[in-house]
């Protein structure tokens, strides 16, 4: 009798009870602290950025980064109770459609700072650029994994026609910094394939010879290096983000007792760091590093241990990404590489940037969910 009341219970799982068993918790707990951190620093970066922009709400930056993770956490979860083959497709409907919108901005786009990349919707700007590199590291490990089950499968030629048209329509924007990681994202993934070495030196030298035609052809890129390496010439956000860095020192000034971040014009964007150094010092921007670093490598760990070709060249293309983004923007913020415009994964101020980075987190978890044979022997 007692049997017979039980077995139903056991058997009519929920949705929500299924993808609560199957998800990966440490990745899963390690995305809403990231979160949970860029709402905290936005509240310390928000009021200094309205008032440079003469905004009268001191918290309007802080509502629309709140607005903007709110929905990357519902997307990141509704992506991540997808099947590996609908979130597959979901990320090449977002890579094509992405493309799309990339053309359309090359005739209509809102221009900013010289540089068209944003669709405008009201008070809204959307950056379809954002969410290609994502979109693209999916369907790149799609095509390698179908060309290693089928060497018919001309996968890595299809994977290079629209990594070359992606980039010429970046450069068109112009967006050097997009382009860079977008081919860093790309080797990466095409190392970790295995894929033969004269493809590799071929990569190489695209990459030589794009970054030396951006240098001599976009009078931007060139200007941004040429300031980098002359040490006295105009450098003033890196400045003011050493300055923010050297002045919080181990503990920091306190929250909301930062003074620099008020002269740093993208403070609450790309040199967020400098804000998080400045307020609560090298210990806690540390512990904030390490929960980016965290979150890489639970992934990679992950990634090891899938049985599914794609989906291990998926997940470590993705937590690539993710990593070195991470890399390039704390460089920028200590001096060590020129501005690209580039922000710290789910803690900078973005809307764009911050969907295209849940996007992805949601399809680590897709594919890293716990499935019967998805992980080796006693996994």
């Amino acid at each position: 009798m007692i049997s017979a009341v039980m077995t139903p219970s056991r058997t009519n799982r929920s949705f929500l009870f299924e993808w609560w068993r199957s998800i990966d918790h440490i990745s899963l707990a390690f995305l809403v602290c990231l979160i949970g951190a860029g709402l905290v620093l936005s509240m310390a970066s928000s009021p200094a950025a309205s008032a440079r922009m003469n905004v009268i709400d001191p918290f309007h930056f802080l509502y629309r980064h709140a607005m903007f993770a709110g929905l990357g956490l519902l997307g990141a979860f509704t992506v991540s109770t997808l099947s590996v083959q609908n979130a597959r497709r979901i990320a090449v409907l977002a890579l094509f459609g992405a493309i799309i919108l990339m053309l359309y901005v090359m005739f209509n786009g809102h221009t900013v700072k010289g540089a068209t990349r944003w669709l405008r919707f009201g008070s809204f700007s959307l950056q379809p650029s954002e969410f290609v590199k994502p979109a693209f590291i999916v369907f790149a490990a799609w095509m390698f994994s179908a060309q290693k089950r089928d060497p018919n499968v001309p996968g890595v030629m299809l994977v290079f026609i629209i990594y070359m048209a992606l980039i010429a329509i970046l450069l068109q924007q112009p967006d050097f910094g997009q382009s860079f990681l977008l081919t860093l994202c790309f080797a990466a993934v095409f190392f970790f394939a295995g894929l033969s070495l004269g493809w590799m030196l071929f990569l190489m030298g695209v990459s030589i010879l794009g970054s030396m035609g951006a240098f001599f052809v976009l009078p931007h890129v060139r200007d941004r290096v040429m300031k980098f390496l002359n040490t006295d010439g105009d450098n003033y956000q890196t400045d003011k983000a050493i300055e923010a860095i050297s002045s919080g020192g181990f503990l920091g000034k306190g929250p909301g007792e930062g003074t620099v971040k008020f002269r740093l014009p993208d403070g609450h964007t790309d040199f967020i760091f400098a804000i998080v150094s400045e307020e609560f010092g090298f210990l806690l921007s540390m512990c904030l590093v390490a929960l980016l670093a965290a979150f890489v490598l639970r992934a990679f760990r992950n990634a090891l241990r899938l049985n599914d070709y794609f989906c291990q060249l998926a997940v470590a293309g993705l937590a690539t990404m993710i990593g070195i983004q991470t890399i390039i923007n704390l460089y920028v913020n200590l001096k060590m590489a020129p501005p690209k415009g580039m922000t710290l994964p789910f803690i900078s101020y973005g809307g764009s940037s911050m969907l295209a980075l849940c996007l992805a987190a949601g399809l680590i978890l897709a594919f890293t969910r716990r499935r019967p044979g998805a992980y080796g022997y006693g996994q």
